[in-house]
């Protein structure tokens, strides 16, 4: 798993932040544990199946995002610059539980379990401005298109998990 130390949390820590997850519109939420300004970024994801993110690219050399499969189970999408599906990796337990996606590659994750944990590490100082470009070609989180499009992004991965 190359540098990734994965931090430990309590089974409390787990339930609240699945709580804060399933309350939130997007159906995931971050525990950041690294602080504003730090060079390397650290953050936990609680994610429920539900949750649509937006494909993007980190447009930066050293923004290689680096995740690991905590638990529950995820399928990661890369996309050509057109949004053609070039790519899909299944990450559950017994299987790859470990993935880099290099800079400059569109990508997104879907949810192949009602609950995932991903602890994910990139470096680069963190601006919002600068620090990832949503594709134009998927729909935004929210839009009447994102569910129709999740959905067809999680039929990519129909049979291809344990």
């Amino acid at each position: 798993m190359k540098d990734i130390i994965v931090p430990k949390m309590s089974a409390e820590n787990i339930l609240y932040y699945y709580e804060k997850a399933n309350n939130s519109l997007s159906k995931r939420f971050p525990k950041i544990l690294h602080k504003q300004g730090d060079y390397l970024n650290r953050v936990f994801n609680f994610i429920y199946d539900e949750s649509y993110m937006h494909p993007h690219l980190h447009p930066s050399e050293e923004k290689i995002e680096k995740m690991y499969l905590v638990e529950g189970a995820f399928g990661l999408v890369t996309f050509d610059d057109k949004g053609k599906i070039i790519g899909t990796t299944v990450m559950e337990k017994g299987g790859q539980i470990f993935i880099e996606v290099p800079a400059f590659t569109w990508h997104t994750y879907v949810m192949l379990t009602k609950k995932t944990i991903v602890y994910e590490t990139m470096k680069g100082k963190y601006d919002p401005l600068t620090w990832k470009k949503m594709a134009t070609w998927a729909p935004s989180e929210n839009s009447p298109e994102a569910l129709p499009y999740l959905e067809m992004l999680k039929a990519q991965f129909i049979g291809l998990s344990s």
